[in-house]
């Protein structure tokens, strides 16, 4: 019987502690020093800071950005106080852009989305950190990469990731592997989520200054 129950638990232990260490820190590029260069060709240098919804609003950012994301989507992989990591990228003096990657619940594990956005808030590149499972590979080949390339918040104003219901650029985006539906709309609410994160942490405040 007890053997039998340490069956049981241990994976279920197992699970709660890969989903905890998911939901306890932000997302990190691997390797900055050579992937900053590699998302951002241009760029000479960059600065790390760390921003929090709890820092940057509290409770009531928080309410803010469920309700664009829904409450779903956001608690898991962002809790209120959770640290993200984000990437000031420069060329020479002069602040060119950002990069930024979320958490994302996938039918085999995580999955780290990246995007690398301009000052006005288009994604330049799109980058798969993680991803696990066969077809893998599929969703981090390039020509699936280019299809969010100049994507907007805007873009989601009539497509619902969550649901996959919509219209529009993203809804025009074919799905490389058909047979994994799990991974590929977590990959498009990851995309969605950095968006909106970066909209409340970055580009509401400047839209703001005098």
């Amino acid at each position: 019987m007890r053997s039998i129950c340490i069956k049981i638990l241990l994976p279920l232990l197992l699970l709660f502690w890969s989903t905890s260490a998911l939901a306890a820190v932000g997302c990190d590029l691997n390797n900055p020093d050579r992937d900053v260069p590699r998302l951002f060709p241009e760029s000479t240098s960059f600065k790390t800071v760390y921003v929090s919804i709890q820092k940057m609003g509290g409770p009531a950012l928080l309410k803010k950005i469920e309700g664009r994301l829904g409450a779903q989507n956001i608690a898991l992989y962002a809790p209120v106080d959770v640290p993200y990591t984000l990437y000031e990228i420069y060329k020479d003096k002069k602040k060119v852009g950002y990069i930024h990657g979320v958490n994302q619940k996938g039918q085999f594990g995580g999955i780290q989305v990246f995007i690398a956005q301009d000052l006005s808030g288009k994604v330049k590149t799109f980058y798969l950190q993680k991803i696990t499972g066969a077809a893998a590979s599929k969703f981090r080949e390039a020509k699936f990469a280019r299809k969010f390339e100049g994507v907007t918040l805007k873009d989601f104003d009539h497509y619902d990731p969550v649901r996959g219901k919509g219209s529009g650029r993203i809804a025009d985006v074919p799905n490389p592997s058909p047979d994994l539906e799990t991974d590929y709309y977590g990959i498009l609410r990851g995309l969605k989520k950095n968006l909106v994160l970066m909209d409340e942490f970055v580009f509401s405040a400047e839209r703001g200054k005098p």
